[in-house]
Formats: C-alpha cells, sequence, structure tokens
C-alpha cells in the first residue's frame, strides 16, 4: 500500500513500530543474506495454528476498512478502490462463498500463494499473514496464476486488477495483476511465505513462481517483480496494524512488515545502486484544454528500467511501466513543466529529464454532448410532423455498438416527416471556433438526412413553419438503396459560420424509398468569448475558502444553473465528492489539506476556481 511514503524512510533508518515485543528480532542482528533469512524463520515458524473457519473471525480484527471508506466492511485488494467509491463491499461473515457467478456475490478466502502448491496442507492453508479476505468471482478469475505485470488484459476486475500475459522479462505466462495500492502488501506476503516455511518449501517443488529451493525459493523473474513491488509500494499504517493484529492471533508477526529493508538483505546483499540513465526526447502531443499526452526516449539500466516518474510542476503526477504518459484534469490556457524520471528494479531514481514546458488550449466547452444512452433523457426533442415513423431510442448499434436514436421507415413506403431538435437554442456569438461532431449510420433507401439550423425557430414545437439553414461543412451523402449498413463520422466540422441564436436539428423527410437512420454522439464544442467567460466568472463564488478539512463549502451562482461539479488535485487526479445541487454545497470531507481545482460546469459555460483546504 502507497498511502503514506514517509513510512518507508522510517524503516529504512531500522525504526519499528506498533507492537513488536522487546528483542524479537534480536537473533537476527547482524546477519545478511540466507543466515538472515534463516535466523528469522526460527523466530516466525512456531505460530499457533488456527481452523480454516477461524480465518474469518481474524478477519474481524486484521482486514477491516478504516482506511478507505472507513465503513468497517470487509478490505478486500481485489475489490477495494483507494480513490472512489467501491462497486460492492462485504460485512463480516455476511455473503460468505457459497455459490457465485460474478464479482460481488460473495468473499472467501484467497491464498496469496495458491494452496495447490502445498496441497492445501496445515499450517498454511489457514495462516492469515497470506490469507486474504477477497470476493470469491476474481478469487476465482486468479485461480492459481502467478502474480505479474499485464500490459494487455484478458479480464479486469471492478477496481482494475487485471488477468492477461505477463510483460516482464523470463515468463510469458499467464499472471494477474492487483492494483498498485496492494503490490507491495503481495510481495511482502510472499516473502513472509519464503522465511516462515523455509524447512517445507522445497518440497513443494517448483513452479512457475518457485525454483524449488529452501534459500533463493523464487524463479529469478518472479523475484524481480517482488522486489520492484516491495520497493515501489511502501508499507502503510493499514500493513502495520494488519501484521499486529494477526500477531495477536497466531503470535508471530511478518518481518518484511516490520523491517522492509531485510528483502534487499536477503535476496540483494550487494544491491544495485546505480540508477537508471535520464529520460531524453521528451515531448508533448494531443494536448487539449484539459490533458496533454508526454512520450519520452527508453532509459537504460544494468539490472533493468521498472517505470517512470511523471512530475508536474515539481510534484509527481504518476508513475507508469510505459513510455508514454497523458496526464488529464488540467486547467485550460496554463503552462505547466514537465519532468520524467527512471526507476530501475532496485528502486534507483535516476536525475530528473531535462525540463519541458507545455501551454494547455484554451477553454472548450461543449454546448451539445449526447451519447444517447440515458435516452429518452437527451439533449433533443423529437417532433413527428407526419406519419408514425417517429426518432426512437435503441439499445444498440450506436457508435461502438452503443445506445443511439433511430428513424426507420424500413419497408414502409409511407410519407414520414421527423425531426430531431436540440432542447435549446445556442447564441454563437458567445463562442469561438464552434465545431460539430457525430457517428451516423444507414441502410435501405434514399431517403437523405439533413442536419440544419434555425435562426427564427421559437422552440414550440412546429419546425415546419420556420426557416432552416443547412449546417455548413457537413456533408452527409445519400443513400443509394444498399441493405449494408454504412457507417461514418463527422469529425470537428467548422460550423463558426452560424451567427446569432440558433437551434441545430436533424430532418428526415421521406416519400417513397424511406432509409434506416440511426445517429450517436453529438458533439458540439466551442470555446467561449472572453465576455462570457468574465460573466460566468463573476457570477460564480466559492466560500468559505480557505475552507477547513471536514466541513462543507457553498457555491454561489447567482443566474447561472450549475450542471456538474468536478474536483482535481493538483497532479490532475479527480476526487471523488457529493455535489448537491440543491443546496449547491460540496461535501469535501474525504478530502485532505492542500489545494485542489474546481470545475465548475453551468448552463451558459464552465469556469474553474481554486479551493484551499486547511
Amino acid at each position: 500500500m502507497n498511502k503514506q511514503l514517509t513510512l518507508f524512510f522510517l524503516f529504512v533508518i531500522s525504526q519499528t513500530f506498533g507492537q513488536i515485543p522487546a528483542g524479537y528480532y534480536d537473533s537476527a542482528q547482524g546477519l545478511t543474506g540466507y543466515q538472515l533469512k534463516t535466523a528469522l524463520s526460527q523466530i516466525i515458524d512456531n505460530h499457533t495454528v488456527y481452523s480454516y473457519n477461524d480465518l474469518y473471525d481474524i478477519y474481524e480484527d486484521s482486514d477491516t476498512d478504516n482506511y478507505y471508506e472507513n465503513d468497517g466492511s470487509v478490505l478486500d485488494i481485489y475489490s477495494e478502490k483507494p480513490n472512489g467509491p467501491d462497486a460492492y463491499e462485504y460485512q463480516h461473515h455476511q455473503n460468505t462463498c457459497g455459490q457465485y457467478s460474478g464479482e460481488g456475490d460473495c468473499y472467501n478466502r484467497e491464498h496469496i500463494l495458491p494452496q495447490s502448491i502445498f496441497g492445501s496442507a496445515s499450517p498454511m492453508k489457514s495462516d492469515a499473514h497470506f490469507v486474504v479476505p477477497t470476493d470469491g468471482y476474481v478469487n476465482n478469475r486468479r485461480s492459481s496464476y502467478p502474480f505479474g505485470e499485464v500490459n494487455n488484459p484478458t479480464w479486469t476486475s471492478t477496481n482494475g486488477s487485471k488477468l492477461g500475459a505477463n510483460s516482464t522479462q523470463g515468463y510469458s505466462g499467464t499472471v494477474f495483476e492487483p492494483i498498485d495500492e496492494f503490490k507491495g502488501d503481495i510481495a511482502r506476503m510472499l516473502f513472509y511465505v519464503a522465511t516462515r516455511y523455509e524447512s517445507e518449501i522445497a518440497g513443494w517443488g517448483s513452479t512457475d513462481m518457485l525454483d524449488g529451493t529452501a534459500d533463493h525459493v523464487f524463479s529469478d523473474w518472479f523475484l524481480q517483480i517482488l522486489m520492484t513491488w516491495n520497493n515501489q509500494d511502501p508499507v502503510s499504517q493499514r500493513e502495520i496494524d494488519r501484521n499486529n493484529a494477526v500477531y495477536n492471533w497466531q503470535h508471530n508477526r511478518n518481518p518484511f512488515i516490520d523491517h522492509p529493508e531485510w528483502v534487499d538483505a536477503i535476496w540483494n546483499p550487494n544491491p544495485d545502486t546505480t540508477p537508471p540513465s535520464v529520460p531524453s526526447g521528451v515531448v508533448a502531443t494531443n494536448i487539449s484544454d484539459t490533458s496533454f499526452t508526454i512520450t519520452w526516449h527508453a532509459s537504460t539500466d544494468d539490472r533493468g528500467v521498472a517505470s517512470y516518474d511523471i512530475y508536474l510542476n515539481n510534484q509527481l503526477a504518476g508513475n507508469t511501466t510505459d513510455t508514454q504518459y497523458t496526464l488529464t484534469g488540467l486547467s485550460p490556457s496554463t503552462t505547466y513543466s514537465i519532468c520524467i524520471k527512471a526507476k530501475d528494479t532496485s528502486g534507483n531514481i535516476s536525475a530528473c529529464s531535462a525540463s519541458l514546458t507545455v501551454t494547455t488550449a484554451q477553454a472548450v466547452n461543449y454546448l451539445i454532448d449526447e451519447s444517447f444512452d440515458n435516452c429518452p433523457t437527451m439533449s433533443f426533442v423529437v417532433i413527428n410532423e407526419a406519419s408514425n415513423k417517429n426518432w426512437e431510442c435503441i439499445g444498440q448499434y450506436g457508435e461502438n455498438n452503443s445506445p443511439a436514436i433511430q428513424v426507420n421507415g424500413y419497408q414502409e413506403d409511407v410519407l414520414s416527416k421527423d425531426w430531431l431538435i436540440s432542447q435549446n437554442a445556442i447564441d454563437f456569438d458567445n463562442y469561438n471556433n464552434e465545431q460539430l461532431s457525430m457517428f451516423l449510420a444507414y441502410a435501405y433507401g434514399t431517403t437523405p438526412l439533413e442536419v440544419v439550423y434555425s435562426n427564427s425557430y421559437d422552440g414550440n414545437g412546429q419546425p415546419w413553419l420556420f426557416n432552416w439553414i443547412a449546417v455548413p461543412n457537413v456533408n452527409i451523402p445519400v443513400p443509394d438503396g444498399s441493405s449494408s449498413t454504412t457507417e461514418l463520422t463527422v469529425n470537428n466540422a467548422d460550423i463558426s459560420a452560424i451567427n446569432g441564436t440558433a437551434y441545430i436539428a436533424f430532418k428526415y423527410y421521406s416519400n417513397g424509398s424511406p432509409t434506416r437512420w440511426t445517429v450517436d454522439s453529438v458533439k458540439l464544442s466551442a470555446e467561449y468569448s472572453n465576455t462570457i467567460n468574465q460573466y460566468i466568472a463573476g457570477n460564480i463564488n466559492i466560500y468559505p475558502n480557505p475552507v477547513a478539512t471536514g466541513h462543507m463549502i457553498y457555491i454561489q451562482a447567482n443566474d447561472l444553473n450549475i450542471n456538474d461539479i468536478r474536483i482535481y488535485d493538483m497532479t490532475g487526479k479527480i476526487i471523488p465528492v457529493l455535489f448537491d445541487k440543491s443546496t449547491k454545497t460540496i461535501n469535501i470531507n474525504r478530502l485532505t489539506a492542500g489545494i485542489y481545482l474546481l470545475h465548475i460546469m453551468t448552463t451558459k459555460g464552465t469556469v474553474n476556481k481554486k479551493l484551499i483546504i486547511e
């Protein structure tokens, strides 16, 4: 777990925590290599053994969520979402497996080292130091696969744990990758197994993970992953608390939580101290108003590069094993400084790359952003002028087979006049660089679909009484009667020639050769004019600001209606919060002290405000 990085440095200088008995590790002091491992094995190998069913009682003390939702639920490393609400939760002793058909059905006991390796024998089967509560379905998907790194998953759990081919050197088989938050936890559990069961483990034979020895224990490729995870994901308070809780039951400890530096002392007594080469060739692409992608040349290292740290304005913004990274949640028209550091498998870190300065684009607003996923609630109004062939919501056949809206007169050669018109008129004079995008599909018939606008339509439901003009630069072919479905996209068509206040509409007029038209992913983007930006900014205030942690903040919006609010930290990560539209309040009890960006979306446009929490 990586919640409290400072704890790692406390451990490095060999301080210890919590309930470690005085003198517990005395016989291991001054040792390194496999001698240290054997000494630790002798300290921890005679633990109090409980039954397999007793684990559920132990979990009440060792695996209760007092750290994320802090709600007393079962803390499951395969379903916990550290930065947002979990997709499902379990209460202790309720919904234990049992049968299951998907995630969220029940929870059971996951052996971090699969019990098939040691034949489900005792005391390994019920050793709470490496048998943890997890969702039954995800446990089953992990099966007996090794842990590893996955670039192209074949399956992903609701919290982001992945199944797929291993992407690190030395092994290409199927592996299971937990989320970053728990990688160090898992590595230290496996180092515990290798040490606690030193006298038994060689008899378990060699597997994809184990090399069949009592001292080295792990296959080389697997050991490198575990050591990397131990370095990259330091011990947190949750692990310390869990170690203490299991000790209170079993009367033995996981020494690698108490002293994570002993991993290197045992398996790497002559540690690598050479950092990787400095990343070079850093460039930015796909620059938008709130994001951009950076790429760079790979670093080199004598042992192997493990990952890269990305720094945004001298603050750590993210980490990746790839040579590209997308930064999101940024402020429009803002200049950022970027640098990259490389980490090797031993935890050495390179100097920062040459700094790259990137300025985000001017703010872009979506005046229409309709996916039709919540149809019939949408940004358009359906109006029937003639016949009963209306635009209708459908659950598929849209972009990437998503929900869409469709008018379908196939095999019904009757007069059909149907309109799909924007709910609200748009004042184009308030914006610049208006661009229209959409997904379309058609089959059968020769009836065209027109995309039109009107400055005269009054919005009262009789569009045929008003003047409509073709939207500029949107060219849609006339169907040729083929029964095959043709898909096409309109990407960022420039419609800035439209002036004044106008409605946008899809017009379908058929009289004898009907076509099935499908519309999806309609987006009308625009840049705010300085006037509208100043108007929005001047009419929105947040208070109190600064605000103390745990308090509510209030939004004063005057005559503006707020559609939604998003909060980002200074690394660009979105922070889940609860916004109450009726009271215009935001619950910030999950935010820690710091500086945040409020992205406030109104009916007239969007504005960013800085929030300070003390």
